[in-house]
């Protein structure tokens, strides 16, 4: 399980490396390097998701490793509560940004091996927290810069860690 400290609460994640594999390892080694540490949700969209992993507060966006492949040929649906890689219009391109949705967003899943079909990795899904997330998606936002979609107050990431792990947390 991972944890996601925020500053509108807890939200509990579990990885499916049984289906996403590769997706899970990735999102993994970035919480246990501390990447997300200190990150921001910095795109939110009522009915559709909320996106983080990208920038940090003050909206310098984060080195990543490699690109991974997409495995969004898995099975597993852009469902309400599930956590997918958010990517760029290349397929193969998610580093470490993700996306909750806080919808059913079935135009996002997998259809063909196609630029247009591959759709996006679900790897994940909230266990715990999803009110928090219901918060989360109802904060106003504005535009930041060539970004739209921005939280208008910021929605930090505190600290994002494997519950084994919590320590003093």
């Amino acid at each position: 399980m991972i944890v996601l400290q925020t500053n509108f609460g807890d939200i509990t994640i579990a990885l499916d490396f049984d289906k996403a594999p590769k997706s899970a390892a990735n999102f993994q080694q970035y919480v246990t390097d501390g990447h997300y540490d200190g990150t921001l949700f910095h795109r939110v969209i009522n009915g559709f998701m909320i996106q983080g992993g990208g920038f940090d507060t003050d909206f310098e966006q984060k080195p990543t490793r490699d690109p991974i492949d997409n495995e969004a040929d898995n099975g597993l649906q852009n469902r309400a509560g599930t956590l997918a890689m958010a990517r760029t219009q290349d397929p193969h391109s998610a580093t470490a940004q993700f996306f909750i949705n806080v919808a059913d967003n079935d135009f996002l899943n997998h259809s063909a091996k196609t630029v247009q079909g591959w759709g996006y990795c679900v790897f994940g899904e909230v266990v715990e927290g999803m009110d928090v997330v219901d918060r989360i998606k109802e904060v106003p936002t504005t535009r930041r810069g060539m970004h739209a979609d921005v939280p208008a107050d910021d929605v930090v990431i505190q600290r994002a860690y494997l519950k084994d792990d919590a320590g003093d947390a």
